[in-house]
């Protein structure tokens, strides 16, 4: 039996268990925006007079809208997670720009939700690359980058 006046003290690397951390996450989330971005860009807009057409054209461009903005915010959430449970003071002394490589990560999944840019979407998808490449480095691994498309 566990008594209050001799407790068992326990101590662990991270919020979770080891293991359970990955960039993978913000990944695939990360593709969905680039992915939406587009598809929103290639989607036609038909004649305004024709409102059956611009009815589904409006009701698709929403849709790849939030979804873009939904997976852009869940991106964010994926690497602030990584960022505030995983990466340690040892891991920023071993790679100074860590607080940057974030800092620029997360405000790209910021502009990813405001706008319609294939050029921010491509760069966020190479700066979670990056911290694919240091998250896996941190663990001594060599873990390939892989996209889902």
């Amino acid at each position: 039996m566990v008594s209050f006046t001799n407790p068992i003290k326990a101590s662990a690397h991270c919020d979770g268990p080891c293991g359970v951390y990955d960039p993978a996450s913000a990944r695939i989330a990360a593709e969905a925006v680039q992915s939406m971005t587009t598809k929103m860009l290639a989607l036609e807009h038909p004649d305004s007079s024709n409102t059956a057409a611009m009815a589904g054209f409006l009701n698709t461009m929403s849709r790849y809208a939030s979804i873009k903005e939904e997976q852009a915010h869940l991106t964010k959430s994926e690497l602030l997670v990584l960022w505030t449970d995983y990466f340690k003071p040892e891991h920023l002394e071993a790679n100074p720009n860590l607080h940057d490589l974030f800092w620029r990560a997360t405000k790209l999944c910021s502009a990813c939700k405001v706008e319609v840019s294939p050029s921010h979407a491509q760069d966020l998808m190479d700066i979670i690359e990056e911290i694919h490449n240091v998250f896996w480095a941190t663990k001594g691994r060599e873990v390939p980058w892989i996209r889902a498309s």
